[in-house]
């Protein structure tokens, strides 16, 4: 059985695009993932850390588990968040690096990009910044990351082995990719990986 789909990678971004969009515009709606304060307490953040956010920066926050469990964020390196959302994980890291520390967060989703920079405006967050981009073309330099973090947008994006390629492109000799993501061992159906339905279920 193969594991190529023929789903479409732009038509499954629209619909993407579509569900995130309200996540963001509508963040307290109810979706058939969880979203906000109570999301960040359940996978385990720093509580303190999450508190001292604004609501604009965690309401929207639709993760799977808590990418910074894997090896603590170090103060002044460069990190890269991929799938940025609204900026929940790009805050966190901000905060981690410090003054001399730097997080580009990166999202395809205009209104998720318009939540994040007018949270980070509002905070007057200095060391943070957010670009428009796919996890397949990332915006930035060759190199140029200490860590690329990501919770729960991999498995969203069709051609995964581009995603990690561009992740690698971006970081450093030595740099670390810790990511969240959701993860199926057994084998799925030919007819489910090419329903695009079942990937934004």
């Amino acid at each position: 059985m193969s594991n190529k789909t023929s789903v479409n990678p732009v038509e499954l971004r629209e619909q993407i695009k579509d569900t995130y969009r309200e996540v963001a515009i509508d963040p307290r709606k109810g979706y058939h993932f969880h979203t906000g304060r109570p999301l960040a307490k359940k996978l385990g953040y720093d509580q303190a850390a999450v508190d001292a956010l604004p609501d604009s920066a965690v309401e929207s926050f639709a993760g799977v588990s808590n990418p910074f469990v894997m090896r603590a964020i170090q103060p002044g390196e460069k990190v890269i968040d991929a799938g940025a959302g609204a900026g929940f994980d790009s805050f966190i890291a901000a905060g981690l690096v410090g003054e001399q520390g730097q997080v580009v967060g990166v999202d395809m989703t205009e209104q998720m990009l318009s939540k994040s920079r007018e949270t980070a405006s509002q905070m007057g967050a200095e060391n943070i910044s957010f670009k428009q981009g796919l996890l397949e073309e990332l915006p930035v330099d060759d190199g140029w990351a200490d860590v690329v973090i990501s919770n729960g947008v991999f498995n969203l994006c069709a051609n995964k082995q581009t995603v990690f390629n561009e992740a690698y492109r971006v970081l450093r000799p030595g740099g670390v990719l810790q990511f969240a993501d959701i993860a199926n061992g057994n084998s799925v159906p030919e007819e489910a990986r090419n329903n695009i339905d079942l990937w934004t279920a």
